[in-house]
C-alpha cells in the first residue's frame, strides 16, 4: 500500500486551535500574538512569568554524518515529541525556521515527514511569520548604508576593499554570488564588488539565535564587524548607527513562534542559522521559554555531532546557561551504508538499486561513523541515545546490525517508526531516551574560553573531528593574531567545513584518520561572538539544480498548494 504525501497528510490532520495547544505548554493566552487560527507568536514575558516553574529534561537531536539527503532529524524529533506524549510525558519541541532557498531548490519541504510533521506545513515551509524576511530586511538596511556612507564622503574612513557585509536574500540564486554595485552614474553610488548570501547565512540570523532579550539583541547588532577603517580599526554597525533601526525591524521576529506536530503536540520554531558557517541551532530564546513549559524540552541542532551539536554544546549552552540530560543520535540504515563506501549518493536522484539489497555487511562497513559519532556525544559528558530512523525498505537484520553497533559502542539503542506510525513508533525511543535523562551526567566543553583562538581550533580538529591537527595558511595566521589583539581572542570558534564527512574533505567517508584540518581563511563574527575558519569550499549561496523543486510547486484549480514536500 502506497503511504500518503507529506502534503496530504498535513491537510488531512487534525489542527488544534493554538490557544488550547500553548495551554497545553502553560501559556496563558495572554502571552499570545496571533497570525491566524494556526500560528502565534509568544511574548518573551512569558519567560520571566515562568521563572518558578520546573526545569524540563533538556535533549538535543543530533545525527550521524549525513548523506546528501539528510537522514530525518527533525521527523526523529516530531516523533519523538509524540512518543514522549504517547507515554504520559508532557513534550515540547524547539525546531529551526526553514529557509525558502531549498525548500524551492533540491531539499523541498523541512517540516518533517509523514505522520511526524510540524503543521501548518506550508505556512512553516512558506514565510511563517515573516521572521526570515525581516532578518533580509535589517541586514539589507546596513548594507545600504554602508554604501550610503561611502557615498556620502565616508567620514568614518573606511577601507572599500575590506567592506565585507554582502547582501542577503532568501532564494538560491547562484548569479548573485559576486556582483558589483554602484554602476551607473555618479548619484548611483561608488563601485565597488560585492555579492549576495542566502538569507540563512546571515549574521543577523544569527545573532536573533543567540540573543536573550530585545536588550540583548541590540548591543549584538551594535557590535557587528562591516569593514575596516584605512588604519585597521573595525567598523561596526553602531558607528554607521544603523543598530537601532535593525533592532526595530527585527522586534518582534525575536519572538519565537508556536506551532503544532500533528499530533498537536507543541513546537517552538524560532531563528535557522546556516550550519555551516554559523551555529546551526534554533534560538536560545525558544528553549527559554520551552524549558519551564513541559517535562521533556526537545532542540534540534543541524548536521551531524561534529558540526550543529559541536556548536550547540560549545556555544549555544554557553550562552543560554541550559545543560542537556541527553543526546539522540539520528541514524539511518543507508547513510551507513554510504560510510562503507561502496555507494555514492547523489542529491536529487534515486538511491542505487543494489543499496536497497538486504546487506548487513554493508551496514557494519560503515559502522565507525556511528562509533565517532557516539564518542563525540560522550567527550562532552552526555548521555547518548542511538535513534535509528526506520525506513520501509530496511531489512531486520539490518536494523539489527545498528543496535549490535550502538549497543557495543555502550550507547542507548532505539529503532523508531514515526514517520509511518507517528507518536505510536516512537514510543520505544522515548522509554529510552527517558531511561538516558536519568543517568548522571558529566558536561563539559571541548575548550575553555581562556585559550588562544588556535587552541580552540586545534580542539574541535582533534578531540571532536579526529583530525591530527590543524594547517592555518599564513593569512589566516596574520588574521587571527589581529583578531586577539582585537579582544576576540576568548570568543568561542566555529569550523565552516563540509557536513558530509567527519573531515574538510566530502570525499572522506566512515571516520577517516590520519588528516589534518586546513584552515586557509579567518572571519569574525562579532556581533554573534564568534571567530569561524573556513575549511575547504563554502557556498554561502546555494544554486538551483537543473530540475528544483520550484518546478514542480503550484496552484490547483481549488487554490490549494501542489508539489510541496
Amino acid at each position: 500500500m502506497t503511504m500518503k504525501s507529506d502534503l496530504q497528510i498535513a491537510r488531512e490532520a487534525h489542527l488544534d486551535p493554538i490557544e488550547d495547544v500553548a495551554a497545553r505548554a502553560g501559556i496563558s493566552e495572554d502571552h499570545l500574538e496571533h497570525y491566524g487560527r494556526d500560528v502565534a507568536k509568544v511574548s518573551l514575558d512569558v519567560i520571566d512569568a515562568h521563572r518558578d516553574r520546573p526545569r524540563a529534561r533538556y535533549v538535543v537531536i543530533t545525527a550521524v554524518t549525513p548523506t546528501p539527503l539528510g537522514e530525518g532529524k527533525t521527523t526523529t524529533a516530531v516523533g519523538l515529541a509524540q512518543g514522549l506524549e504517547k507515554i504520559g510525558k508532557r513534550s515540547v519541541l524547539a525546531l529551526r525556521q526553514p529557509s525558502m532557498g531549498p525548500t524551492f531548490g533540491i531539499k523541498g519541504g523541512a517540516a518533517g515527514a509523514g505522520y511526524s510533521q510540524v503543521l501548518p506545513m506550508e505556512k512553516l515551509n512558506l514565510h511563517l511569520t515573516g521572521d526570515f524576511h525581516a532578518i533580509t530586511a535589517a541586514h539589507n538596511l546596513l548594507a545600504a548604508m554602508i554604501d550610503n556612507h561611502l557615498h556620502q564622503g565616508n567620514v568614518l574612513g573606511i577601507e572599500p576593499h575590506s567592506v565585507s557585509w554582502r547582501r542577503v536574500v532568501d532564494i538560491n540564486d547562484r548569479a548573485l554570488r559576486n556582483v558589483i554595485v554602484g554602476l551607473g552614474a555618479r548619484i548611483d553610488g561608488v563601485p565597488r564588488e560585492t555579492g549576495f548570501d542566502i538569507t540563512a547565512a546571515s549574521e543577523v540570523g544569527v545573532i536573533l539565535a543567540l540573543a536573550t532579550s530585545l536588550q540583548d539583541l541590540r548591543a549584538r547588532l551594535g557590535r557587528l564587524v562591516i569593514g575596516y577603517d584605512r588604519s585597521g580599526r573595525p567598523v561596526t554597525a553602531e558607528d554607521l548607527h544603523a543598530a537601532g533601526a535593525m533592532t526595530v525591524i527585527l522586534r518582534d521576529a525575536i519572538k519565537p513562534n508556536l506551532l503544532q506536530t500533528t499530533e498537536n503536540t507543541p513546537v517552538f520554531v524560532h531563528a535557522g542559522p546556516f550550519g555551516n558557517i554559523a551555529t546551526g541551532n534554533s534560538s536560545v530564546i525558544a528553549d527559554q521559554v520551552g524549558i519551564s513549559c513541559g517535562d521533556y524540552l526537545l532542540t534540534e541542532a543541524g548536521f551531524g555531532s561534529d558540526m550543529g551539536a559541536e556548536r550547540f554544546f560549545n556555544i549555544k549552552c554557553r550562552t543560554s546557561g541550559l545543560r542537556p540530560d541527553a543526546a539522540v543520535l539520528v541514524v539511518t540504515v543507508r547513510a551507513l551504508k554510504v560510510h562503507s563506501g561502496r555507494y555514492r549518493v547523489v542529491a536529487g536522484k534515486p538511491l542505487p538499486l543494489d543499496m536497497l539489497a538486504d546487506s548487513p555487511d554493508d551496514v557494519m562497513a560503515g559502522a565507525a561513523n556511528l562509533r565517532k559519532h557516539i564518542e563525540i556525544v560522550r567527550g562532552f559528558g552526555v548521555s547518548p541515545v542511538v535513534a535509528l530512523n526506520v525506513f520501509p525498505d530496511d531489512h531486520p537484520d539490518e536494523i539489527e546490525a545498528v543496535r549490535r553497533i550502538a549497543e557495543e559502542a555502550g550507547a542507548h539503542f532505539a529503532a523508531s517508526t514515526h514517520v509511518v506510525d507517528g507518536g505510536r513508533g516512537a514510543e520505544d525511543l522515548a522509554r529510552v531516551v527517558v531511561d538516558a535523562c536519568e543517568a548522571p551526567t558529566d558536561f563539559r566543553y571541548t575548550y575553555e574560553l581562556s585559550a588562544s583562538l588556535v587552541e580552540k581550533m586545534t580542539a574541535v580538529a582533534t578531540r571532536v573531528y579526529g583530525a591530527d591537527g590543524i594547517d592555518v595558511s599564513p593569512q589566516a595566521a596574520k588574521d587571527l593574531a589581529h583578531f586577539e589583539e582585537l579582544g576576540y581572542g576568548r570568543f568561542p570558534v566555529v569550523l565552516a567545513k563540509t557536513h558530509l564527512s567527519l573531515s574538510h574533505d566530502p570525499r572522506l567517508k566512515g571516520a577517516p584518520t590520519g588528516w589534518r584540518l586546513p584552515i586557509r581563511e579567518v572571519r569574525a563574527a562579532a556581533g554573534a561572538g564568534y571567530v569561524y575558519a573556513i575549511c575547504g569550499d563554502m557556498r554561502t549561496m546555494p544554486g538551483l539544480g537543473a530540475h528544483p523543486a520550484a518546478e514542480r510547486i503550484d496552484i490547483d484549480e481549488n487554490g490549494q498548494i501542489v508539489g510541496l514536500f
